[in-house]
């Protein structure tokens, strides 16, 4: 028994659907310029028509099914992720906290000493 993956090759109807709702988005944003002399609300319909006319495209393509059962898998995924608790959050949060400090001061430590060696004994230029 042969496990190959089947690869689905998406259809020229589809290519053609997601070439719409580019064009869509593309006419809602020169809509909402090319209105510029009407008001707020009139421009901003023109906006959303042209990104609901896209949704509604690439929502009937398998480009568009695709995306929205990935998104479904995340959200049910993201449902069993065990989160932790706020005692939990705090203790991991200081932690970081106190580690950044450590390496922080053996920075600045390992900083002034190269610069003792560099500019007083190697170079002997006192302050």
């Amino acid at each position: 028994m042969s496990n190959h993956s089947v690869q689905t090759v998406s259809t020229s109807n589809d290519k053609y659907k997601v070439i719409l709702a580019v064009f869509a988005v593309v006419a809602g944003i020169a809509a909402f310029y090319v209105l510029a002399g009407q008001s707020t609300w009139v421009r901003a319909a023109a906006l959303v028509a042209g990104l609901v006319i896209a949704g509604g495209l690439l929502a009937v393509s398998d480009l568009g099914r695709n995306f929205v059962e990935f998104a479904k898998e995340s959200v049910r995924e993201t449902k069993k992720v065990v989160w932790p608790t706020r005692k939990e959050a705090g203790q991991i949060t200081a932690v970081v906290f106190g580690f950044v400090l450590v390496m922080a001061i053996f920075l600045w430590g390992t900083d002034k000493f190269l610069e003792f060696m560099l500019y007083d004994v190697i170079l002997g230029w006192k302050k």
